[in-house]
């Protein structure tokens, strides 16, 4: 008994498959008890059976008892199930709980059964240890030990197996959709690589709008949304649907030689998508937009090849949302484009060259500097100066544009501090920021650490916040810092009003003071009646709701004069000035209003 226990338990730990360690149980135990046929029986969790070793039983057998249900007259394994005790058999011919199953055990020359269940430390019975006799008889006092020897081992038997299992599901299987996690699919890619599987085709697919789902109906609806997307593309592809994370999910198409053949899986998809659901009380209706590879045709490679569906959905995105795009060799050279910027922009971050400049804030109706707004320039390396707008791709990149944001802080405090220090009066400088800048829970402690060190209040800052920020950002982080930093005296502008989700209850729903008309209305207003028509509205509801608001863009006599008209309070523009340095800067607000209107330029093309 001792070495039985002794080599179960360095079955377990030595990692031997459950089966086998069942099946050595078995024979260990037959050959302590001569005689004795052994079997092991598992109870499925819908109260069915199912054989997990039998070594001295027929197949057939096994089979017969796999799939009864569990119930008070189920032969011997399958009452004690149902009972949770043991029950002893002692003729098989005369006994009623045998009376379906005798034709199946008697033939085998079997007479008498005695079944013992095995359960987990909760109390749950998980299997059954069964021991068939040749003649009518009972189990002896050896044949008890022997029972509860192997029944105690098998329990524990049982729950490693069960811990293991939990494991791998969780190392392996997404807990919200029940498919297939990241991990899992890299594992399938690799295995299909090296098995140089020719017909297979990728798909990355992404949800649409989920952040708003989760924003407007709440994350138990986002959830809900995730779930159908994930239950639709399992059915579509059984087995080879992929939750990669987030709003994200990969399948693997099977069969997928060409380009041809992975459009139609797409098509598919996409038709299963078309059924609206009810969640919560809301009626959704999903929306995915996919980037597709085949193997062989766009790469031999799994990075690569995830690489490149990653490079046909970030081009999906932006081109033809809520459907397919297959990728094409040109992406990775505008991704390489994007990466070259990225590297430019990063090496003037690593060499400071990165620089503020300020463009003024006007009164309309006085053409006094109420402020001005700081925009990044990047000193090249040959010295030329650009904007940001030409380097915009790399701004996508959320540590470059974490990092361009506290160098231009920490140069905008130094130069406050010093036009302070000089008495020069500068009422407020206007800082973008980028959904990035929300992504930490620091954007507090910067402002403060670069204002405040050097003696520069935070209600000299007007923070510029796009719509697509406030909606893209982490969760209700955006919100609530700038909820916090208007207690502090921080003024808050919605920056490009109009370009972004464009819905006018974000004026009463996002925490802002000013409200800034962007440059393509304001450029059109004089020609385009709707343009003019927006203005209009914008203006006149911003005062009602006690809003100031900012004319971007204003780059002509008859824009300004047209604005101040509508009761526009202030504007901005190359009518006005254009960006200047600090030094430039400095000159114009020691020159007052008059330098501002020396600084007016002809109509062009406002750089970013």
């Amino acid at each position: 008994m001792h070495a039985l226990q002794t080599e179960i338990l360095e079955a377990l730990v030595t990692g031997e498959r459950f089966e086998d360690i069942a099946q050595l149980l078995c024979r260990r135990a037959e050959e302590l008890a001569p005689g004795v046929v052994c079997s092991i029986v598992a109870v499925t969790p819908d109260g069915k059976l199912a054989t997990v070793a039998a070594p001295s039983l027929p197949q057939h057998y096994s089979e017969a008892i796999t799939g009864l249900s569990i119930g008070p007259n189920v032969g011997s394994c399958g009452t004690a199930a149902y009972l949770g005790e043991p029950v002893e058999v002692d003729d098989v011919s005369t006994n009623p709980l045998w009376a379906p199953y005798k034709d199946l055990i008697l033939p085998l020359g079997l007479m008498a059964c005695w079944s013992s269940p095995i359960k987990t430390r909760d109390g749950r019975v998980a299997a059954t240890f069964g021991f068939y006799y040749r003649t009518k008889r009972g189990p002896t006092e050896l044949e008890r030990a022997i029972v509860n020897t192997c029944v105690h081992l098998f329990s524990i038997a049982i729950e490693h197996d069960e811990a293991q299992r939990r494991n791998h599901a969780l190392a392996y299987f997404d807990q919200l959709t029940g498919l297939p996690n990241r991990r899992s699919f890299d594992d399938t890619m690799f295995e299909r690589i090296v098995a140089d599987d020719p017909a297979f085709g990728l798909l990355v697919v992404d949800i649409d709008n989920l952040k708003i789902a989760n924003d407007t109906m709440g994350h138990v609806v986002g959830d809900g949304l995730i779930q159908e997307v994930a239950g639709r593309l399992a059915g579509v592809v059984p087995n080879s649907a992929y939750r990669l994370g987030g709003d994200e999910f990969a399948v693997l198409a099977d069969g997928c030689r060409s380009h041809d053949d992975l459009v139609a899986v797409a098509d598919t998809l996409m038709r299963a998508m078309r059924e609206p659901f009810d969640c919560d009380g809301y009626t959704i209706i999903p929306q995915i937009t996919m980037g597709g590879v085949v193997y062989g045709v766009d790469g031999n490679n799994a990075d690569f090849l995830r690489q490149n569906a990653d490079f046909a959905l970030y081009h999906a995105k932006e081109i033809k949302r809520g459907g397919y795009v297959p990728f094409e060799k040109n992406l990775r050279t505008s991704i390489a484009l994007r990466m070259s910027k990225i590297r430019t922009v990063d090496q003037a971050l690593n060499d400071h060259r990165v620089l503020p400049y300020y463009q003024p804030v006007m009164a309309i109706d006085g053409r006094a500097i109420e402020g001005f707004e700081s925009l990044a320039r990047i000193r090249l390396e040959g010295g030329d100066i650009i904007s940001a707008g030409e380097v915009q791709a790399a701004l996508s990149d959320p540590s470059i544009a974490f990092r361009l944001t506290d160098q231009m802080l920490k140069q905008i405090a130094r130069d406050m501090r010093s036009w302070i220090d000089r008495g020069l009066a500068v009422k407020h400088i206007g800082i973008n920021l980028s959904t990035a800048d929300f992504y930490r829970t620091d954007l507090e402690h910067r402002l403060s650490d670069a204002f405040e060190s050097v003696g520069v209040p935070l209600n000299r800052l007007v923070l510029e916040v796009t719509e697509t920020v406030f909606m893209d950002g982490p969760d209700d982080k955006v919100v609530g810092v700038l909820e916090r930093l208007r207690k502090k005296g921080v003024v808050v502008a919605l920056d490009d009003f109009g370009t972004g989700y464009a819905s006018l209850t974000h004026l009463v729903s996002f925490p802002v003071d000013i409200v800034k008309i962007d440059r393509s209305f304001v450029h059109r207003m004089l020609v385009e009646r709707p343009s003019r028509l927006v203005v209009e509205l914008l203006v006149d509801l911003s005062r009602k709701l006690d809003l100031r608001v900012v004319a971007e863009g204003i780059e002509t006599e008859a824009q300004a004069a047209w604005l101040m008209e509508l009761g526009c309070q202030y504007g901005q523009g190359y009518f006005f000035g254009r960006p200047a340095d600090v030094a430039a800067t400095t000159r114009l607000i020691l020159g007052g209003s008059n330098a501002a209107a020396a600084t007016k330029a002809a109509p062009q093309k406002r750089s970013a």
